[in-house]
C-alpha cells in the first residue's frame, strides 16, 4: 500500500464511486465528493497526492477549483475529467500550469478503466 491519497470531486456520483474504487485498487487511500464545498473541506482536512475533479459541475466548476487549488498552494497531481468537449479541459489545464500547478492531466468520459488506472499511477 502507498501512502497516496486520492480526492474526487464529480457531481455525477456514480463517476466518482469508479473513480474511488480503481484508486482504492491500485492502493490509494480514497475520500470521494460531489460538491465543490466538501471538496475544500475535504481537501485541507486529507491532504491529497491526487486530485480527479469533473471540470463541469453545477455552482462552482472546475475552472474556479483550478484557482482555488492553486491559491492554496496545491502540490497534488491534477486529474481534470469532462464529458464535454475536450478543448475545455484542454483551456483548464493550461490554466493550472500557468498558476504554477505543475501535474496536471486530462480525461475525456467516458474513461476507460486502463486509461484511468494509468493517469492514477
Amino acid at each position: 500500500m502507498t501512502d497516496g491519497r486520492l480526492l474526487v470531486v464529480d457531481d455525477e456520483p456514480e463517476f466518482g464511486e469508479y473513480v474511488g474504487r480503481v484508486g482504492e485498487r491500485i492502493g490509494l487511500a480514497v475520500r470521494v465528493t460531489t460538491n465543490a464545498t466538501k471538496f475544500k473541506e475535504t481537501f485541507h482536512a486529507f491532504d491529497p497526492t491526487v486530485i480527479v475533479m469533473d471540470i463541469v459541475m453545477p455552482e462552482v466548476d472546475g475552472i474556479e477549483l483550478i484557482e482555488w487549488l492553486s491559491e492554496n498552494e496545491c502540490t497534488a497531481k491534477v486529474i481534470l475529467v469532462t464529458g464535454f468537449n475536450p478543448h475545455y479541459a484542454d483551456a483548464t489545464q493550461k490554466l493550472g500550469e500557468a498558476r504554477g500547478m505543475m501535474s496536471v492531466t486530462t480525461l475525456t468520459k467516458p474513461v476507460s478503466l486502463a486509461d484511468l488506472k494509468a493517469a492514477l499511477s
